[in-house]
């Protein structure tokens, strides 16, 4: 099997796996809320993690101080 094959046959079991997953979250309502639970988590610390890392970058290219 060739290199490039193999990769793609990777990706497509990957994908197949992916879509059964989302497929049994979606259908599952006590897996779909706690998907849904950790989606609010995730965004809730993630957005304000990045928004004041990149606050605190600009800060420091505009060359002020504190």
């Amino acid at each position: 099997m060739r290199s490039a094959t193999a990769r793609t046959t990777a990706n497509l079991v990957l994908l197949a796996a992916g879509a059964a997953a989302a497929a049994a979250v979606i259908a599952t309502p006590p897996l779909r809320r706690v998907a849904v639970r950790a989606a609010r988590v995730w965004l809730g610390v993630t957005v304000p993690a990045f928004l004041l890392a990149e606050t605190r970058k600009a800060w420091v290219e505009s060359a002020r101080r504190a």
